[in-house]
Parts: C-alpha cells; sequence; structure tokens
C-alpha cells in the first residue's frame, strides 16, 4: 500500500482527490480501526488555520477566545455529525462503490466480535474438572 506524501496528504484532507495508485491507503484511511481520529485530524487541517486568523482580528482577547472557541465547536460539531456520509462521499470519488466503508468496517466488526465471543467461550463456558 503506497502512501501519500506530505502535500498529497494535505490536499487529500482539504478535499483533492488522489491519484489511482492510493486506492488501497484511502480504503485503508477509511476504514481502518482509527479511522474517526483520522478524519478529525484531516478536519483540524481545515479547521485549525480559520480559527487563527480570527485570533488576529482586533479586538478584546476575551471575544476573540469566545469567537474561535464557539466557530471550532460549530465545525467539528457538523463534521462529525456527518462523518460516515463524508467518508463515503470520499469513497466514491477514489472510485469505490456506494457504501464500501461501513460495509468494510461491519466486516471487520464482525471478525473482532467472533474472535471476543470465541475467547469467551473458551474460558468461562468451559466445563471445569473437579
Amino acid at each position: 500500500m503506497e502512501r501519500p506524501g506530505v502535500l498529497r496528504w494535505f490536499g487529500y484532507a482539504v478535499g483533492v482527490r488522489l491519484p489511482d495508485r492510493y486506492g488501497a491507503w484511502v480504503l485503508h484511511d477509511a476504514t481502518s480501526k482509527h479511522w474517526r481520529a483520522r478524519f478529525v485530524l484531516q478536519r483540524s487541517i481545515g479547521i485549525v488555520p480559520l480559527c487563527l486568523v480570527w485570533l488576529l482580528l482586533p479586538g478584546p482577547i476575551g471575544l476573540r477566545l469566545s469567537l474561535v472557541l464557539m466557530a471550532a465547536l460549530v465545525a467539528y460539531f457538523y463534521s462529525c455529525a456527518y462523518m460516515e456520509e463524508s467518508i463515503e462521499h470520499r469513497l466514491g470519488r477514489h472510485g469505490f462503490p456506494h457504501d464500501t466503508g461501513r460495509r468494510t468496517r461491519a466486516e471487520a466488526a464482525a471478525a473482532a466480535n467472533a474472535e471476543a465471543t470465541a475467547r469467551y467461550i473458551a474460558r468461562y463456558r468451559t466445563p471445569t474438572e473437579g
């Protein structure tokens, strides 16, 4: 799996489509164990610079800080509220069929749950000798 360089990753974080050779990495990015944290980090690439600009506006520091706080809260709220839809849209732009991310994450969760269930049964449901 080929990972994009720093500049390509910044472009990807703000919505630029990567070349086809990064398709496996895009799928991994959208379906890995920490896909939510990756999504929030990518959204921060667009939110943090705006907040820094707002801190430079003239006025009392308390007002500027409250503006930045409220803007960041609203931006993160809406980004996270539509997280799955945004990921599915991104996968679609990179050539994956609709619901690929949801399906892949569900399959991984089912496999993890099956392993946990098997460990539980092996530990607690075996007859004890005595």
